[in-house]
């Protein structure tokens, strides 16, 4: 019987693309390595898998890992901070603040549930996150924390009643929007918005409002 010889499959090279959309099919692909797999895992080799490219493709593109996942965390976190300005800035003036806070906290569990390979990493559900990534998101968590104080005290002014301190609410109400947005992505079944939402809203009516 004749000797077939096996010849291995030529791996397909990666279409051509701008620089610029290859960058982005590239973060794409760094991004769900990290939600999937955690910091820990991310690599080159998983990055072009992903992607469905060669490592000489990723490296067109980026110098190294360390660039890319800079680049990453620059989009990630840009992309996180522009959805929830939107969120707070959509909600207009605070004249109800029970109505400004609860609005709020149903358009963030939906932002994030829409796009949650942004959110995971921002809410601290990516494994493995090394201290530059935790240091970065902080930093966000306190611009966005020092708009939501602002407008919290607008609102408070206008409703009365006992005083509160808008910067310690600030910190209380982004506290609860990130653990909101943590369980509605890693438990939505028990843990669904109307029942997050409905929580709050008892919460509130139970601080009178001036006279």
């Amino acid at each position: 019987m004749p000797h077939e010889s096996r010849v291995s499959p030529r791996r397909k090279y990666a279409p051509r693309m701008p620089l610029e959309q290859r960058k982005e099919q590239l973060l794409d692909a760094a991004l769900r390595v990290l939600v999937r797999d955690g910091y820990g895992n991310a690599s080159i080799d998983a990055i072009a898998r992903e992607a469905n490219v060669t490592r000489p493709v990723v490296y067109s593109a980026y110098d190294g890992l360390e660039p890319l996942l800079h680049a990453l965390l620059d989009r990630t976190q840009q992309r996180a901070f522009d959805q929830a300005m939107r969120i707070l800035s959509g909600l207009g003036a605070p004249v109800n603040i029970d109505k400004w806070v609860l609005d709020g906290a149903s358009a963030l569990i939906d932002q994030v549930q829409s796009d949650p390979d942004v959110w995971r990493p921002i809410l601290g559900l990516t494994k493995g996150a090394p201290v530059m990534v935790t240091e970065r998101i902080e930093t966000t968590r306190e611009e966005l924390r020092s708009y939501l104080a602002s407008g919290l005290q607008a609102g408070l002014e206008l409703r009365g009643g006992p005083a509160i301190d808008a910067e310690v609410l600030s910190h209380l109400l982004l506290a609860t929007a990130e653990e909101f947005g943590r369980l509605s992505l890693e438990t939505p079944p028990r843990f669904s918005k109307q029942r997050l939402v409905d929580t709050l809203s008892t919460l509130l009516a139970a601080v009178p409002p001036g006279p």
